[in-house]
């Protein structure tokens, strides 16, 4: 029996993935590429991730790429997936982002995240101070961030753009930290499956035991990201994740480098414990061809009680990239409905 069609609303996570001979500006290029299709394809919403010091992902800047995507769309929703608020004074995110919002109003998220999204050299690099760099700090600098938006607020500083132009905001995590804050705060939550698949289920638990209704939100909304690539068979959709998971092996290893190509990363020469690692970091994704991920993206539904699910899908070519979520729109999803 056939499993039932992907009704849910289905959202993009974009990494602007630089491939082994190209450029930063063609990752970029290719990026816009997908959000314009993905657009018209009826996804929710399009996030890039804020990355730094990584050769294989351009979105170090995702304020200035979400404004790019804005004028190169029409429907969907663009956003940070997010905004590592560590890295940056709480002024200046108000600031970009009651920009967006001035610009593109009703169109931008405001995903934001612990974690400073890389080293703590880099992470250094950007803040010049280790203060705020800190678990301990992210809930008053996000108190911070949202008074800034706060029409009723009243202080010295007023954030031009931002004050009476909220984004919508979301707090992201893959443990239990932001999980309970979100709850608390009455916000909309997006939980890392893709990278962080164990703590999914108390994650998720524990944001709808800690939820408040709030002014934004009235019942929990949780938004879970997983790995998705889809093509026509099981055995082409294997071959076109085997760069993601080389990527994310060398990552670990301290030695970052552009995306690989699907021949150079199946030729590569595994360790047994590296097949181990890399098989245990697909369980619970999505991939192969589309009644394989229709089936597998209906499991994570079941299992999770997700509001929405966010892909992302790290292959080598643009146009594999394209391709499916093409394919997961008509095929796995039975077509977008916004």
């Amino acid at each position: 029996m056939a499993s039932r069609v992907i009704d849910v609303p289905l959202s993009v996570l974009d990494l602007a993935p630089v491939a082994a001979g190209a450029s930063a500006g063609e990752a970029l290029r290719h990026t816009t590429e997908l959000a314009r299709r993905t657009d018209e394809l009826g996804y929710h919403r399009f996030w890039v991730a804020e990355h730094h010091n990584m050769p294989a992902i351009a979105s170090s800047a995702p304020a200035v790429l979400i404004a790019h995507l804005a004028a190169h769309t029409t429907d969907i929703r663009l956003g940070s997936g997010g905004v590592m608020l560590p890295n940056h004074a709480p002024l200046v995110v108000a600031e970009q982002f009651g920009t967006l919002e001035a610009l593109h109003p009703g169109r931008i998220d405001l995903g934001i995240g612990r974690a400073p999204g890389t080293d703590q050299v880099t992470a250094l690099a950007l803040r010049r101070t280790m203060e705020g760099l800190s678990a301990e700090g992210f809930p008053r600098e996000l108190n911070d961030l949202m008074g800034y938006f706060d029409e009723a607020a009243s202080g010295r500083i007023t954030a031009t753009p931002g004050r009476g132009q909220r984004p919508a905001v979301w707090l992201l995590g893959s443990s239990g930290f932001s999980a309970q804050l979100a709850g608390a705060l009455g916000l909309p939550f997006s939980f890392a499956h893709h990278f962080s698949a164990q703590n999914t289920l108390p994650a998720l638990a524990l944001y709808r035991q800690s939820f408040r209704p709030s002014r934004w939100l009235e019942r929990p909304y949780a938004m879970v990201a997983v790995n998705a690539v889809c093509a026509e068979s099981d055995e082409r959709a294997e071959w076109l994740a085997g760069p993601a998971g080389l990527s994310f092996l060398r990552l670990r290893s301290g030695r970052p480098e552009p995306l690989a190509s699907p021949d150079e990363a199946a030729a590569y020469p595994y360790t047994e414990f590296e097949r181990e690692f890399l098989a245990q970091r697909r369980q619970g994704q999505a991939s192969g061809s589309p009644e394989t991920v229709r089936r597998q993206l209906g499991e994570l539904l079941a299992s999770t009680g997700a509001d929405e699910l966010m892909l992302t899908t790290m292959v080598y070519d643009v146009a594999d990239r394209v391709r499916s979520f093409e394919l997961i729109a008509t095929e796995v999803a039975g077509g977008l409905r916004r």
